[in-house]
């Protein structure tokens, strides 16, 4: 073999090993998480200075870490099963050891209640370290205890609803009814897609997904319902309330198209199709509410997250 075979040979190899392991984190996903922390501290503070997006920054990267811990982790604990029914997910594979995706999901962990208390350090406030080290404890119980329990769906939707808690727990003043309804629909939304992915890599139940389904669409209707609880509101949707429900309302039909579809026919690759799409929309539900409390730029911001999370999933499942 020549050096440049030799070359090509290794450069091909980093490749392969660079691509398991973005497949090990569903590189897709992890936009969605920090689309959710980023929507929580926009609803409680604005960034008005260099000490503001800091904040931002940590806080991301926090809420990054700690996704990227929960998708390993979920590989780790679930090998088994994965040799059955994916084996062409990275660990039954081969392609990332056991032994190296066990020890980057707990460092990963740590690091991710280490950024956040990081933050509370700057602001003199214990809640992001607190925030943190619960959803910490909410992957370790998904993961280890609760994954193949009827509890899951709950315990994943909780994770998920503390991760846009960990952005508004920079606030100063107490929480109110709004952010926990903000919150608690963010949940809501994601134990439904967790309810309706379950079977998801063989042939799913009509029941099961109709339940999903409504589950989902339920917790968009608490989003939609925030604006009641809240005098913060974008100037056009106080004095026009109804443009609110409408886009809401648009929202909910386009994300529950996909899954009624997918009730009707519940095919393996349709439920998966179904299931990348009501993660991704969740970018779509945080730019929404991060236009209805600060306008339109921030919005547009938390909505470029998509661009990175579709690019990378061309490549990368997120399922």
């Amino acid at each position: 073999m020549t050096r440049e075979e030799e070359t090509r040979e290794r450069r091909l190899t980093g490749e392969s090993t660079l691509v398991a392991y973005l497949e090990l984190l569903r590189l897709p996903n992890v936009f969605t998480a920090m689309a959710d922390v980023a929507m929580g501290l926009l609803f409680v503070r604005a960034i008005a200075s260099p000490a503001d997006g800091w904040m931002l920054g940590l806080l991301v990267a926090a809420s990054t870490m700690l996704y990227a811990s929960g998708v390993v982790l979920n590989d780790v604990f679930d090998i088994e099963h994965d040799v059955e029914h994916r084996p062409e997910r990275p660990l039954p594979s081969g392609r990332v050891s056991l032994v190296a995706a066990r020890w980057l999901g707990w460092q990963l962990l740590c690091i991710g209640v280490l950024f956040a208390c990081a933050v509370g350090f700057m602001t003199g406030n214990f809640r992001p370290g607190v925030v943190a080290a619960l959803l910490a404890a909410a992957v370790v119980l998904y993961n280890g205890f609760a994954r193949h329990t009827p509890a899951g769906p709950v315990v994943m939707g909780s994770c998920r609803m503390l991760n846009v808690l960990l952005g508004m727990s920079v606030s100063i003043a107490p929480l109110q009814a709004e952010h926990w309804l903000v919150a608690g629909g963010i949940g809501v939304y994601i134990t439904g897609v967790t309810i309706f992915a379950r079977t998801e890599s063989r042939r799913s139940s009509r029941l099961q997904l109709a339940v999903g389904t409504v589950v989902m669409l339920l917790g968009i209707v608490l989003l939609a319902r925030f604006p009641d609880y809240s005098d913060r509101v974008v100037a056009l949707l106080r004095q026009q309330p109804q443009r609110w429900t409408l886009l809401m309302t648009i929202l909910g039909m386009l994300i529950g198209w996909r899954c009624v579809r997918a009730v009707f026919n519940p095919h393996p690759a349709r439920v998966k199709a179904a299931v990348t799409h009501c993660i991704l929309s969740l970018v779509l539900l945080d730019a929404t509410v991060c236009y209805a409390i600060r306008g339109m730029f921030p919005a547009v911001m938390v909505l470029l997250l998509l661009v990175p999370a579709m690019i990378s999933g061309r490549r990368i499942e997120s399922t």
